[in-house]
C-alpha cells in the first residue's frame, strides 16, 4: 500500500470499495472498510471516501455496520447532503429483529449531530423508548439529551419528559441511571431533575443494582433532597451507612459527599461520617493508580482542615515510596506536616531529612520546605536539619535551606541566634539568584551576629557590574545599608563604592532610585536611616504558638469529590518567596463566621468573685465604674516585636517569683480578670485574630485551636484624649476547658493552671484575661477591659 498520507492511498482505497469483484465478496469487502478505518485512526483525510462509505452501510454484516457507522459519524458535518442518503438506512435498521443493530441505529443517527436530521430522529427514539430490549432503551434515553443539545433553545414535548421519569423505574439499572443524566441535560434551566420523597427513596432502594459509576451518579443527584424530619434523615443515613466504607472509591466518595450535605446542622454526624472513612480513604491512597493516589491525598487535605488529628496514627501512610512520582511525593509531604505531634514529630523529621537528597529537584525543595513549616512548632529539632544540611555544600540543597530558613526566622525570631552561626561560608556554595537573596536578607537583618557578613557582601559588591539580576541588586542595597548601620566601620567603605555605581553607572531607574533614596535618607542622620531601614525583624501577627484552625466543614463540603481540590492545594503552602519576606503583603483570607460589624458603643464589663485580683484593683486603685471611663483610642503604633512583648511579658515571673502578681510595681500595672461568655472562640483564631484588628488589638500568638489550654497574646497602645498620654498594654488570654489540664514535662515554658469551673450555672464558660499596663493609668486600662469584652462576647454570641 503505498504511504498513507498521500493521496494515492485514498484513491487506491476507492477502487477497492467500486470494484464488483470486492464487493462480491463480504469477507474482502469487511478488510477493505477495515482499513479505511485504520487510515481514518492514523490522521488520513478520507473524507472523499463519504459516497463509497454510505453505500457499505447497506449490509447485513453487524461488524462491517459498526465500521461504516463509525466513518459516518466522523465526517457527517462535511456531507449534510449526502448524510440524508444514510438516514433510511438507519430508520430501516432501527425496526431490525436483531436488538444489538436497533441499538446501534439509534447512537448512530444521534452522533451524526447535523439539525437538519432531527426531524427523523425523534419517531425512531420515541418508539425507542418503549423497546423491549433494555440495550436500545438505554441508547434512545441518551438520545433525547443528544437532541436537546442540538438544539437548547427548543423545547422538548412534555410527553417525552414525562417517559423519561417513568422510566426511573425501569427494571434496568443503567436505563434508570441514563433517565437521570438525560433529565438532568434537558432541564439543565430548570434546575434539574427534581428529587422528591418517592424518587429519593426508589433511588435508594435500587441503589446496590447500579454499577460504581451508576451509584456515584445517584448519590451526586441526591444531594439536592432534603428529609422533611429527622426520622427520615437517619433512615436515609442507615441506608446509605454501608455505602459510606465502601472498597470503590467513587462510591465512598458521593456518599460522604451526601452525608456532609445532609448532615450540615448535625455537627457530630458529619464527624462520625469522617472518622469512618479513614480506612477507604487510607485505602484509595495505596491504589495502584497513580491518578487515584493523587485524587485521594488531595481530598484528604481537605479533611484535614476541619479534623486535623483525623490521620495523626497512620502519618507512616504517607512516607513517600522512591518510585512514586514527584507529584504524588509533594501532596504526601503536605499530608505529613499536618500530622506532625510531640510523639511522632522525629519520625517525620527523619523521613523528610531523606528526601532532601531526592534526585528530583523539586522534590528535594519540597522536603526541605517541609521542613520549615514543621519548624514553625519545633523549631529546635528543624533547624538541626537544616542546617545539617547546609554541611552538603550542594547548590540547590543550600538555596532551598538558606530560603526557607529566611522564612522560618521571619515567623520564630528566636531561632535567630542559631541560623546566624550557620550562616557561614553559604555564599561560596549558592549559584542561584534567589538563595543569594535570601542570604543577602539573613546579612542585613542579623548581620552583627555573622562575623563575615561585610566580607560576604563585598563580594557580591566587586561583582555587582556583572549582576543581571534586578532583585540582587536592589535586595543588596538594602542588606549593606542595614549592615551600616550596626557595623559601620567595617561597612562604610563598601557601602559608598555600592551607592556610587548605582547612582552614577546603573540604568535601570528602579535601582538607580532605591540608591538616591538610601543616599538622601543618610543625608537626614542615622537615627532617621535606623527607624526606616530597622524595622521589624519577624512577622508581628504571627508567633511559636500560632496554629491553623480548625475550619468548618461548610467552608469546603461543596467543593468535596470535584475536581477543585486537584486544582487548588487545599493546605497552606509556601513556595520560595520572591526578596524581602516583609515585603510580602498578609491578606487575611475572608471569614464567613466574622460578624459583619463589632458594636463597642454599649460597654459591659463582668467580674469573677469578690477576692480576684480584678476586685482588689477595684478598690484599692479606685477602678472607675462601668459606662465612666474616659474618651480612650486604641492604636498599634508603635509596633512591639515578638521579642520585646516575651521581654516585658517575662518581667512578672523575674519580679514576682512564687508570689501572687502585684496589683503595682513602680510604673506597671498588673491586673487578673475573667470575662465569662456563652461561647469561647478558640475554635477559629483567624477570626478572632481579624476583629481584633478591627479595634486595633494586634495578636502576637495564639494556640491551635485543638489544644488546650488555649491561649492568645496581644497588646495595644492606649491614647487619651483629655490628657494626651498613651500607655502600652500587654495581655493574655487563658482558657483551660472543662477540666484541668497537665502540662507536660518537656514543654520550654511551664504552664500552672488553677482548677476552677468554665461552666456555670446558666452554661457560661469563663476566659482568664492578664494584663501588663505601663505607665500604669487605671482608668483607660478599664475602657480597653471594656472594649476586648465587648470584642469576645460579640464573637461568642455569633458562635452560639
Amino acid at each position: 500500500m503505498p504511504y498513507l498520507g498521500g493521496k494515492e492511498a485514498v484513491r487506491e482505497l476507492r477502487r477497492a470499495l467500486s470494484n464488483p469483484n470486492i464487493q462480491s465478496d463480504p469477507l474482502r469487502y469487511r478488510n477493505v472498510v477495515l482499513k479505511v478505518i485504520r487510515a481514518m485512526s492514523q490522521g488520513v483525510d478520507v473524507s472523499e471516501l463519504f459516497s463509497e462509505m454510505v453505500k457499505a452501510c447497506a449490509t447485513v454484516d453487524v461488524v462491517q455496520k459498526k465500521l461504516v457507522y463509525v466513518f459516518l459519524c466522523c465526517y457527517a458535518h462535511l456531507n449534510p447532503e449526502l448524510s440524508l442518503l444514510v438516514v433510511n438506512t438507519l430508520r430501516k435498521d432501527c425496526l431490525d429483529p436483531n436488538p444489538m443493530v436497533r441499538s446501534l441505529a439509534l447512537r448512530s443517527m444521534t452522533n451524526l449531530r447535523l439539525p437538519s436530521l432531527v426531524e427523523y430522529v425523534e419517531q425512531p427514539l420515541t418508539a425507542g423508548l418503549r423497546d423491549r430490549a433494555a440495550c436500545v432503551r438505554r441508547v434512545a434515553v441518551l438520545g433525547w439529551a443528544k437532541l436537546h443539545s442540538l438544539q437548547p433553545g427548543s423545547e422538548i414535548d412534555a410527553s417525552v419528559v414525562n417517559e423519561l421519569y417513568s422510566l426511573l423505574r425501569d427494571p434496568d439499572p443503567v436505563v434508570m441511571v441514563n433517565c437521570l443524566r438525560a433529565l438532568e441535560e434537558i432541564l439543565k434551566e430548570e434546575g434539574g431533575v427534581v428529587i422528591n420523597k418517592p424518587i429519593t427513596h426508589h433511588l435508594l432502594n435500587r441503589l446496590k443494582e447500579c454499577d460504581i459509576w451508576g451509584q456515584s451518579e445517584v448519590l451526586r443527584v441526591l444531594q439536592r433532597y432534603r428529609p422533611q424530619s429527622e426520622d427520615e434523615l437517619f433512615d436515609i443515613l442507615s441506608l446509605l451507612d454501608s455505602s459510606l466504607v465502601s472498597p470503590h472509591p467513587p462510591i465512598m466518595a458521593a456518599t460522604l459527599s451526601l452525608f456532609l450535605s445532609l448532615c450540615s446542622s448535625l455537627p457530630a454526624v458529619s464527624q462520625a461520617a469522617l472518622e469512618r472513612v479513614r480506612g477507604p480513604l487510607l485505602a484509595a491512597c495505596g491504589s495502584g493508580s497513580r491518578e487515584m493516589r493523587f485524587a485521594a491525598l488531595c481530598h484528604i487535605q481537605l479533611l484535614l482542615r476541619s479534623i486535623p488529628g483525623l490521620l495523626g496514627e497512620h502519618y507512616k501512610r504517607f512516607f513517600c515510596s522512591y518510585a512514586e512520582p514527584a507529584f504524588i511525593k509533594r501532596r504526601k509531604m503536605q499530608v505529613l506536616v499536618e500530622l506532625v505531634n510531640d510523639e511522632n514529630v522525629v519520625m517525620i523529621l527523619d523521613e523528610l531529612k531523606g528526601y532532601c537528597t531526592d534526585v528530583n529537584d523539586d522534590t528535594a525543595q519540597a522536603a526541605i520546605s517541609a521542613i520549615g513549616r514543621i519548624g514553625r512548632s519545633y523549631s529546635d529539632k528543624s533547624l538541626e536539619i537544616l542546617t545539617g544540611l547546609l554541611g552538603l555544600k550542594q547548590d540547590q540543597i543550600t538555596s532551598a535551606v538558606v530560603q526557607t530558613i529566611r522564612d522560618l526566622v521571619w515567623v520564630c525570631p528566636q531561632c535567630s541566634d542559631t541560623v546566624s552561626s550557620a550562616l557561614e561560608g553559604c555564599e561560596e556554595v549558592l549559584q542561584d539568584c534567589q538563595g543569594k537573596q535570601a542570604l543577602l536578607w539573613l546579612l542585613g537583618m542579623y548581620g552583627e551576629r555573622v562575623s563575615s557578613a561585610p566580607y560576604t557582601l563585598e563580594v557580591y559588591i566587586d561583582g555587582v557590574r556583572s549582576e543581571t539580576s534586578l532583585e540582587m541588586k536592589m535586595e543588596l542595597l538594602t542588606s549593606t545599608m542595614r549592615l551600616f548601620l550596626c557595623r559601620p566601620a567595617e561597612t562604610q567603605d563598601m557601602l559608598g563604592r555600592l551607592l556610587h555605581y548605582c547612582i552614577e553607572e546603573e540604568g535601570d531607574m528602579c535601582v538607580r532610585g532605591q540608591a538616591l533614596l538610601y543616599y538622601r535618607l543618610l543625608h537626614c542622620g542615622i537615627e532617621e536611616t535606623r527607624n526606616v531601614l530597622q524595622g521589624q525583624r519577624s512577622d508581628p501577627s504571627m508567633g511559636v504558638l500560632i496554629g491553623r484552625p480548625a475550619e468548618p466543614i461548610s467552608q469546603w463540603v461543596s467543593s468535596f469529590n470535584t475536581l477543585e481540590p486537584l486544582k487548588y492545594c487545599s493546605v497552606e503552602t509556601e513556595p520560595a518567596s520572591r526578596g524581602s519576606p516583609e515585603h510580602l503583603a498578609s491578606v487575611l483570607k475572608p471569614n464567613t463566621d466574622l460578624p459583619d460589624n463589632l458594636d463597642c458603643g454599649q460597654l459591659q464589663m463582668v467580674h469573677s468573685g469578690s477576692d480576684s485580683a480584678g476586685d482588689r484593683l477595684n478598690c484599692s486603685a479606685g477602678l472607675m465604674s462601668p459606662g465612666a471611663e474616659p474618651c480612650v483610642t486604641l492604636s498599634l503604633s508603635p509596633a512591639v516585636s515578638p521579642e520585646e512583648f516575651e521581654r516585658l511579658w517575662m518581667q512578672r515571673h523575674a519580679l514576682h517569683s512564687g508570689q501572687e502578681p502585684a496589683d503595682e510595681d513602680d510604673n506597671c500595672l498588673w491586673t487578673e480578670e475573667t470575662i465569662r461568655c456563652t461561647a469561647v472562640p478558640h475554635c477559629s483564631p483567624q477570626n478572632l485574630h481579624a476583629a481584633m484588628q478591627l479595634v486595633n488589638i494586634q495578636t502576637i500568638a495564639f494556640s491551635p485551636s485543638h489544644s488546650l489550654p488555649w491561649k492568645v497574646f496581644l497588646y495595644t497602645h492606649t491614647l487619651r484624649a483629655d490628657t494626651s498620654s498613651s500607655t502600652l498594654i500587654l495581655g493574655e488570654l487563658l482558657y483551660t476547658g472543662e477540666a484541668h489540664q497537665q502540662c507536660s514535662a518537656d514543654r520550654e515554658v511551664e504552664v500552672e493552671v488553677k482548677e476552677q469551673m468554665d461552666a456555670t450555672a446558666d452554661g457560661e464558660k469563663e476566659i482568664k484575661v492578664t494584663l501588663l499596663q505601663q505607665p500604669r493609668d487605671v482608668s483607660t486600662l478599664r475602657a480597653f477591659l471594656s472594649v476586648l469584652t465587648t470584642v469576645i462576647h460579640t464573637l461568642s454570641s455569633e458562635m452560639a
